[in-house]
């Protein structure tokens, strides 16, 4: 059970959701919620293959923001659940501009935590003429020494986990964890595919708060679309260039960004945000002194919340 959130707006339905086919195969579900005149702002979902939950649609005051979300490919509602194939970042970045057209928006302010991060700032980059702005959490460039970190570094601070994690796999493919995980997971047969992701989601999950939480019911729909599509997305390093996000910073430098970053972030390291933040002279950075990696632990939360009501009032962030 996650804490209390009294810094986040009051819960809220969506003005009116959908499905959109995008190709052949994919067929992604969004949502319109808030303010149909105001401002507009894209939410971009973690993972990649976390997809939506209710809370986030309450990091914005409604009665100011047009917000848009939606469940990437193989995320969430959007079908088929956990398909790998036709889905790259490029393809997404696709989708969103799909979206954009399609509500008949011209600029939106950007915001995405995670794997979310990653998406806006390579979005922004393909797009700066379409972003307002941009609020990130939990920094994640999609490096190869970021993977590293995920999939081995943790050990040092989670060696249960890690133990657990390296459990499923015979010792003589340990040696490329990745790809061990990669070949059961993106197989057509349950009886591989299914532990290995609730392995994957586990590992990932229990260690996202820095305070313990309790257990969270099991979701396939979370583990499936996590499992599959995180490790998928990692063998190809996130479809970029090594340090593309990082190159290309000076596209979007001239415009404004809020960083959220919780010091004791175990899944994405804290120097992402603060080399990020070095790079980009229009950026601010919040370090969360008490949080980890979670969107909806106290610090983190209040910190969002404060960058949408800054950029509310001033287009800006102080």
């Amino acid at each position: 059970m996650h804490e209390s959130q009294p810094s986040l707006f009051p819960p809220i339905i969506a003005n009116r959701h959908g499905m959109l086919a995008v190709d052949s195969l994919h067929t992604i579900y969004w949502e319109e919620v808030g303010n149909p005149d105001g401002t507009p702002v894209l939410f971009l979902h973690g993972g990649p293959g976390a997809g939506l939950s209710p809370q986030h649609r309450r990091f914005f005051d409604p009665r100011h923001y047009r917000i848009i979300l939606f469940d990437q490919r193989g995320a969430g509602k959007s079908t088929p659940l956990g398909e790998w194939r036709n889905n790259t970042t490029q393809l997404l970045m696709e989708d969103i501009e799909t979206l954009r057209a399609m509500f008949g928006i011209k600029q939106w302010l950007v915001f995405g935590g995670s794997w979310g991060s990653t998406l806006a700032l390579a979005y922004g980059q393909a797009y700066p003429e379409r972003c307002l702005g941009f609020i990130l959490r939990g920094i994640f460039l999609c490096t190869a020494s970021e993977i590293d970190w995920f999939l081995h570094g943790v050990e040092q601070f989670y060696p249960e986990l890690y133990d657990d994690f390296i459990a499923l796999i015979p010792v003589a493919e340990r040696g490329d964890l990745l790809q061990a995980y990669v070949s059961r997971m993106l197989c057509d047969d349950p009886a591989r595919y299914w532990p290995a992701a609730r392995a994957w989601s586990r590992f990932e999950g229990r260690r996202v708060f820095l305070r313990p939480q309790s257990e969270e019911p099991a979701s396939d729909t979370l583990d499936l679309g996590v499992g599959r599509l995180e490790s998928h997305y990692m063998a190809n390093l996130g479809f970029f260039e090594e340090g593309q996000l990082m190159r290309d910073i000076k596209r979007i430098a001239h415009l404004p960004a809020f960083i959220v970053q919780g010091r004791y972030d175990v899944i994405c390291p804290p120097v992402s945000a603060y080399r990020l933040h070095q790079a980009w002279p229009g950026s601010r950075i919040h370090m969360i002194a008490d949080a980890g990696h979670g969107a909806l632990e106290t610090g983190i939360a209040s910190a969002l919340v404060a960058a949408t009501e800054q950029f509310r009032r001033l287009g800006r962030f102080e």
